[in-house]
């Protein structure tokens, strides 16, 4: 058994099962923000009722993911001793800044929405949503800080074996961070919006709380429709400085093994990384070169262009790039068809439709998972980028029977943490919507 291998599962089982919670916390805790802030003249019901109701969701999402969380930090102490004591000076900075300027934040005012919420005004309900909202936002902003600085490092040295903090601006906005921050928070809010409109519709589909969940689909539908298109602009952002700072992991998102100008778009295809080519090549000429400068004229470098070693896998990185795009369109094409309906007066009582939304629930969580594979996977084979491999950052003296042990612990605990978050959110989901006040 392979140690590096082995840990590298155990950490992406943890991140990925983890990463189910954040993007949800993060939308639905801007709806809630939206809904309180409507009800701030205490004469709309409606939106007092909704975030009520969805306060008692985002409670339970929150608590699995701050559980999920705490153990994949503890790893890097464990499985990536190595890693640790080579970046500890830049990693670890950031990683505080989340505990104390975010996640006590958020924490504290959902626990005022929650606990409080008979015993405090409309004003004070609506700041410590939108406090929550500002914290969950904040929060994801220093993880991605301190995993950009991993794509692309910045404001170090390297010295006496290690990586030394020289700027700590340089490093917090380092090349990667705020293209990969929008374009996350952004993926967020789509998870939050498709996932009310998904709970909005199912409701409607069994005659229930009909006017709340008429509400809530129209908004969740809006919010969906604006961030899923605004991922044609951030994801394009994103791509232009993968292609300046990662021209493997670019590579590897396109299955482009030849250095070329007018280099093309790739739609579908499957590389193939024996032979070094992409077969059934279905291709839009010129197209990747004009989107990452303007101009086809670019040179955009191939897959051949770095040794072997050195190139990430590419089934892996393709894939999960090409399933995340084509996920991407179709929540544009979901919610402006929703948007249409409604323009018609017919988006209710549509009921393929709103059983379309239902289904649609756990794509954004697939597309998520997808562009975190993506991200992860097309870095490989370095841990940090261009200076530590990851085959050079596990702990030495742990071994793989003790790695793979702790798989398996933690497959079953995460089975269980994601059978009861299933059943807590469909509990109140059946118990429906409440009196906001």
């Amino acid at each position: 058994m392979d140690p590096v291998m082995l840990a590298r599962i155990q950490f992406g089982l943890t991140v990925g099962f983890h990463y189910i919670f954040p993007p949800l916390s993060i939308g639905l805790a801007w709806l809630i923000a939206w809904h309180l802030f409507r009800a701030l003249k205490g004469t709309d019901e409606v939106a007092s009722v909704s975030a009520r109701f969805l306060s008692g969701l985002l409670a339970v999402t929150f608590v699995v993911g701050v559980a999920t969380g705490i153990t994949m930090e503890f790893q890097f102490g464990t499985n990536w001793a190595s890693y640790s004591r080579f970046v500890g000076d830049i990693f670890g900075a950031p990683l505080a800044a989340e505990g104390v300027f975010a996640f006590f934040m958020e924490s504290i005012f959902l626990g005022v929405l929650i606990f409080g919420w008979d015993r405090v005004s409309s004003r004070t309900r609506f700041i410590s949503a939108l406090m929550v909202a500002l914290g969950s936002t904040l929060s994801g902003f220093w993880i991605i800080v301190a995993n950009s600085w991993q794509q692309t490092p910045a404001g170090f040295r390297l010295a006496h074996g290690r990586a030394e903090l020289t700027s700590f601006f340089e490093a917090v906005f380092n090349p990667s961070t705020v293209p990969r921050y929008l374009h996350t928070i952004d993926g967020a809010l789509v998870t939050g919006a498709l996932f009310v409109a998904g709970i909005s519709a199912w409701y409607l589909l069994k005659g229930k709380n009909t006017e709340f969940a008429g509400r809530n689909l129209r908004l969740a539908l809006v919010v969906a429709a604006v961030a899923s298109m605004g991922q044609l602009v951030l994801g394009h952002y994103h791509a232009v400085q993968v292609a300046g700072t990662q021209p493997a992991k670019l590579a590897a998102f396109e299955g482009l093994w030849e250095t070329r100008t007018h280099a093309p778009l790739l739609l579908f295809g499957i590389p193939d990384e024996e032979a070094e080519t992409t077969r059934m090549a279905v291709t839009l000429p010129g197209l990747l070169s004009v989107g990452v400068s303007g101009s086809s004229a670019t040179e955009i470098k191939g897959l051949k262009a770095f040794p072997k070693q050195d190139r990430p896998p590419v089934l892996p990185t393709f894939f999960s790039f090409h399933l995340m795009v084509a996920l991407g369109f179709y929540f544009i094409g979901f919610s402006l068809l929703g948007i249409l309906l409604w323009m018609e007066g017919r988006l209710e009582k549509t009921r393929l439709y709103l059983w379309l939304a239902v289904i649609t629930i756990p794509l954004p969580f697939v597309a998520n998972e997808l562009g975190w594979v993506a991200a992860e996977i097309g870095r490989q084979p370095w841990a940090v980028y261009g200076i530590l491999k990851t085959s050079d950052s596990i702990s030495v003296k742990v071994p793989a029977w003790q790695i793979l042990a702790s798989i398996v612990m933690f497959s079953i605990v995460y089975a269980l943490l994601f059978t009861a978050w299933v059943y807590l959110l469909k509990r109140k989901v059946a118990e429906g919507p409440k009196a906001g006040r």
